[in-house]
């Protein structure tokens, strides 16, 4: 079995957020796994374990993104993919265009991914990914069972639970809950680093101008403004109703 994993490398979590001339700040700033990543990451080594697998793991982003990708592979994956982007302007559509021509003429049986970045939250890349392979996608995933050519899915639905069977290859992106990610051991760490690493270039990969056209823009990046004290109001019930109003209609501006 050959399993893939979608990475990206993101902000620690605890970093403070620092924007500068509309852009964000990566001076001295600690990089890490992107947290729900590293539940792929764990299901992709724990069925390598139980069950035989080679695993691949892959991002696309700058030279710093592969210390991210060492890491993985001290958890236990095989091999690793980086794709070199220096450039900031990528999307998720662009991204999926790269990644799908990185792995053309490679067969995976299961593709695995976080369920979303915590950097930009769109959760877009790895379904964009399997609608460009034609694989069927399952997303939010808390529970996986393969057995054989088919798997059994859990998924979490508006608070529920849906159980889902599909066929070999699919692709699923995970969330908490599905697993605990283990931390990297000594011997592990020794062995990522001889481990093999591909490194593919814009060059390599043969796109074409319009798959590196970004489908979207950012225009500006800009902290939320500090909130605001919250008020009381006083009086009877639809005295409090008809200032609320008056309220939402001249402060706050939304009726």
């Amino acid at each position: 079995m050959n399993i893939l994993v979608l990475l990206k490398q993101t902000f620690d979590t605890e970093e403070k957020i620092v924007i500068q001339n509309g852009k964000i700040s990566e001076d001295g700033v600690n990089f890490i796994i992107n947290p729900y990543d590293e539940y792929a990451v764990e299901e992709a080594v724990k069925i390598k374990e139980e069950l035989g697998a080679e695993v691949t793991v892959l991002t696309a982003g700058p030279s710093r993104a592969e210390s991210a990708l060492r890491t993985a592979l001290a958890m236990g994956v095989d091999k690793g993919i980086l794709i070199e982007l220096e450039e900031s302007g990528a999307d998720e559509y662009t991204v999926a265009k790269m990644i799908t021509a990185a792995i053309e003429g490679k067969e995976f049986d299961l593709i695995l991914g976080g369920n979303m970045a915590v950097d930009s939250g769109a959760g877009q890349v790895a379904i964009r990914v399997a609608e460009e392979l034609g694989i069927p996608h399952l997303s939010a995933i808390t529970k996986l069972l393969l057995e054989g050519t088919k798997a059994t899915v859990e998924r979490d639905v508006e608070g529920d639970a849906e159980l889902v069977e599909v066929n070999l290859p699919f692709l699923a992106t995970t969330q908490q809950g599905l697993n605990e990610p283990r931390y990297p051991s000594l011997p592990g760490i020794m062995k990522a680093k001889k481990k093999t690493l591909e490194r593919l270039s814009m060059d390599d990969l043969n796109l074409s101008p319009d798959d590196l056209k970004g489908k979207t823009e950012v225009r500006d990046q800009y902290l939320p403004s500090k909130k605001e004290a919250g008020k009381i109001l006083n009086g009877e019930l639809a005295e409090q109703v008809t200032e609320l109003i008056q309220l939402l209609r001249s402060e706050a501006k939304v009726v």
